[in-house]
């Protein structure tokens, strides 16, 4: 029986790994980040060591000592608790000297997963894992995008495209051929809402991994939450790219988009991170 380290941020991402390792025999060592992680998803564990953000030589303790030979990265750390709450430890320090946050997320989680792989343990994308939350190409829910959401929808990947090559956002609001806001630091939910209050509601979200992102890390997600924040903001439809966004509950949030006339609709990319082949079928 392998030994998964589980590194989990927010969300119910880590949760859902965790029991897909577990079903398939694995014993789950969970680092859980206080005031990120929830009770429910450390109950996830076989083990679980509370930590603080940037106590990465702890994590890499608790993990050598439990014998793990696969770490998996999963969930969010809210980005602003980097510049207020992150304490690091030597080990953490010892990265940052080497990779600047200039440099990017991507950067820095890649420097964060050589430390593990130095130590022996090698680093593997949440949907390795748990390979059903990424979504097939085409139309995931019961209703059909209209030929302009679906424009809107490839400018958006468009957008990203370009924006992610600076390390800027995984996630864009359309509307009629107009980019109407792009994520930041403040996330996807507030995107959602500036973008459709900008545009009066009926916006395209997209969501999508940036160009040549390592996607062992921080892969862009959908799920109940993101089609509760576009119905309450004036609905719309939502687009990812299909095999490189995970789906949260895929379930719950398809039944959620067709009851609020949401269409939901994966497209095909011709290579990682983009660009698009099409827009759904």
């Amino acid at each position: 029986m392998a030994t998964l380290g589980l590194v989990a941020g927010s969300g119910v991402l880590p949760r859902l790994v965790a029991a897909a390792a577990r079903s398939a025999g694995h014993r789950v060592v969970l680092a859980a980040h206080v005031g990120e992680t929830d009770p429910e998803t450390a109950a996830a564990g076989d083990e679980v060591h509370w930590v603080r953000l940037g106590q990465l030589g702890r994590i890499l303790g608790a993990f050598e000592a439990a014998g793990v030979q696969q770490v998996c990265f999963a969930g969010g750390i809210r980005k602003l608790r980097f510049f207020r709450d992150a304490r690091p430890d030597a080990v953490a320090l010892k990265v940052l000297a080497r990779v600047p946050w200039a440099r990017g997320d991507d950067a820095l989680l890649r420097a964060i997963a050589g430390e593990f792989e130095r130590a022996g343990m090698a680093v593997v994308a949440a949907t390795e894992i748990a390979p059903s939350l990424l979504p097939p190409a085409g139309v995931l829910g019961r209703r059909r995008p209209s030929r302009a959401q679906r424009r809107d929808a490839a400018l958006g990947l468009s957008v990203l495209e370009t924006l992610g090559e600076l390390d800027i956002g995984q996630a864009v609001v359309v509307k009629d051929g107009v980019v109407l806001a792009v994520e930041a630091a403040e996330g996807t939910d507030a995107c959602i809402e500036r973008g459709a209050r900008l545009g009066g509601g009926a916006v395209v979200v997209v969501k999508a991994p940036k160009p040549g992102q390592d996607l062992r890390f921080d892969l862009p997600s959908v799920g109940p939450q993101t089609v509760a924040r576009l119905a309450d903001s004036g609905g719309g439809a939502l687009a990812v790219v299909a095999g490189r966004t995970v789906v949260l509950e895929r379930e719950a949030m398809l039944a959620q988009a067709d009851a609020a006339r949401i269409p939901v609709f994966a497209i095909e990319a011709a290579a990682p991170g983009m660009p698009s082949r099409g827009t759904g079928r």
